[in-house]
């Protein structure tokens, strides 16, 4: 007894004589389809240089286009000549001309030997499969698709939602259930026979014809039929990607492939010449005897796929620019945004940067240019300070500094003076801590001397922006770390929040803070808001200010003298 392969082959024609001339060797009958698109001189010369070698032929030619008939006609056809030409042939291999054996061919026929019962066929209901990709699932046993997917897809489209519109339904046929699979199995004689001499087989192909992607289907289900022993799994190794479409193999992926104990693998690239010669040409490979295993490398793939459609943090590239929301986060790493605490606090950024230890930058977003710490023009990754640049794209700006200086905490001052678009995205960045001061813009007004009139028109305007600021950053679709606090509840208790910023970065080891930034001189600033509010502006956003506040810790008035009764 032997194993029947079955190869359908449309290009790559050397490698696929490779392929067949090692099944050949190993003792195993060949029936090859060559599609029918395949110009004809390219047939007789790839069927005349494998004239010579025994038990291989060639089956009728179909056209076999992705997703349609063409595909099951060709395994029927040589399904067909192989069981008719080959009595010895106990299971039928059904495979590709860009499959490629992973292990010797004495092993696979020895597998197959100690089951001489079993048929090894992915088959699930659609309801149990979560692989299908295009919307289809049920709906492609019960509609109609006399359209190409690929050479026609506007009709494809169309004429699914007329007859979803409709409420169009065929009827599948009487005693069978659709299940769906890989499309490379291995039958045994039986099986297979069966299927392909039952007497509703015509009802079974007209019913199939219509059906789309019916490789994937029609064996699937008829072989519920009459297999006395099915193992739903194919012994081809075959992945697919988010999209549907397979995974190819390259040299790179050699110990990969041997470390799956699969018998046969696709889709291998052509020019995988590595490949090819370890497989096909080591004569000394040990017979490991291993069950199939490809879920030892499923995690590879897994990571692959979220790779592919995550991509790493914080990083964007040509080749992966996802919609707002998709990003597998905004930006690389953690850090932290200050608001209020430079026009507050004298020196606030060296302050800061000798109590975490992190890198403490300027405005970044300033109209002027990018502050970046002592006045660099240039950071990590030539990221300049030109402000144009800059706002050309302030998220790509953002994103590129805290990937190009991964490793180091930045944080970085923002204002109401400073470009505005860059908000929405810090606000909705998980690794973004914004800490704000609300109001303090106010102080480099109280303390320039300028024409009051010209202090109150610019108040308006930046608590105005401000204003606008806060409600961005209280949406709902926020996922920074925010706080805030009014200008006058912050200096009220200045400690108590600034140990909690500092705690949070996490630079160094947790203490409790032994040097506080020095507060601006705030004297006058009372009387200051005052005037705006005189002046028909009502600064709100600094919280109470008195006129005239009452110097802290100072002792009340003599207390009243009481008596005591014994």
């Amino acid at each position: 007894m032997s194993v029947g392969i079955i190869m359908l082959v449309h290009t790559a024609f050397e490698r696929a004589e490779q392929v067949a001339l090692h099944w050949a060797r190993g003792g195993c009958p060949l029936v090859i389809h060559v599609d029918s698109a395949v110009p004809q001189a390219n047939f007789n010369d790839f069927r005349e240089r494998l004239k010579a070698v025994p038990g291989v032929l060639f089956s009728r030619r179909y056209r076999c286009e992705w997703g349609t008939w063409g595909l099951v006609a060709a395994s029927q056809a040589a399904s067909e000549l192989m069981l008719k030409t080959f009595g010895d042939v106990r299971h039928v291999y059904l495979a590709s001309g860009s499959c490629l054996p992973l292990r010797p061919v004495e092993e696979l026929t020895g597998y197959l030997a100690e089951r001489p019962r079993t048929d090894f066929i992915e088959s699930a209901t659609t309801a149990d499969v979560p692989w299908t990709v295009g919307g289809l699932d049920h709906e492609r046993f019960t509609l109609r698709f006399p359209f190409s997917w690929r050479r026609n897809r506007l009709l494809f489209d169309r004429f699914v939602e007329v007859q979803r519109r409709i409420g169009y339904k065929r009827h599948i046929p009487k005693g069978i259930t659709p299940h769906m699979g890989s499309q490379w199995w291995c039958l045994t004689r039986q099986t297979l026979s069966a299927i392909l001499e039952d007497p509703e087989r015509p009802a079974y192909d007209a019913y199939f014809k219509q059906v789309w992607i019916p490789d994937e289907s029609y064996f699937q289900t008829l072989a519920r039929q009459y297999a006395t022993q099915i193992e739903s799994r194919s012994l081809t190794l075959s992945k697919f990607d988010f999209q549907g479409k397979p995974h190819i193999f390259y040299d790179d992926h050699l110990q990969l492939l041997r470390r799956s104990d699969c018998f046969v693998a696709r889709k291998i690239w052509p020019h995988a010449d590595r490949l090819y010669d370890a497989f096909l040409t080591d004569p000394n490979r040990a017979m490991s005897r291993q069950e199939p295993n490809p879920g030892k490398i499923d995690r590879i793939f897994a990571k692959a796929v979220d790779r592919r459609t995550r991509g790493r943090p914080g990083l964007y590239m040509q080749s992966r620019f996802p919609n707002t929301g998709w990003e597998n986060g905004v930006t690389a790493e953690k850090y932290s945004v200050f608001q209020g605490f430079t026009e507050l606090f004298v020196d606030f950024e060296s302050w800061l940067s000798r109590a975490t230890g992190a890198q403490v930058q300027g405005h970044l977003f300033a109209p002027e240019r990018a502050e970046f710490t002592g006045g660099q023009p240039l950071i990590n990754g030539a990221l300049s300070d030109n402000p144009k640049l800059r706002d050309a794209n302030p998220k790509g700006f953002l994103t590129n500094l805290i990937w190009n200086t991964r490793g180091e905490r930045q944080c970085f001052q923002y204002g109401p003076r400073d470009n505005p678009d860059i908000l929405p995205h810090i606000s909705r960045d998980p690794n973004a801590q914004i800490s704000v001061i609300s109001g303090a813009w106010a102080v480099p007004l109280f303390k320039s001397n300028a024409n009051f009139a010209d202090i109150r028109a610019q108040a308006a305007k930046l608590q105005k922006i401000e204003s606008r600021m806060l409600d961005t950053l209280r949406s709902p679709e926020v996922k920074a770390r925010i706080r805030i606090w009014s200008m006058a509840e912050f200096i009220e208790s200045p400690m108590e929040p600034l140990q909690v910023i500092i705690d949070e970065i996490g630079q160094t080891a947790q203490r409790r803070l032994a040097e506080a930034p020095r507060l601006e001189n705030l004297v006058g600033f009372g009387q200051f808001l005052q005037n705006l509010k005189n002046q028909g502006m009502h600064p709100y956003l600094m919280g109470d200010f008195p006129v005239d506040p009452a110097p802290r810790n100072t002792r009340g008035g003599a207390r009243k003298p009481y008596l005591v009764k014994k």
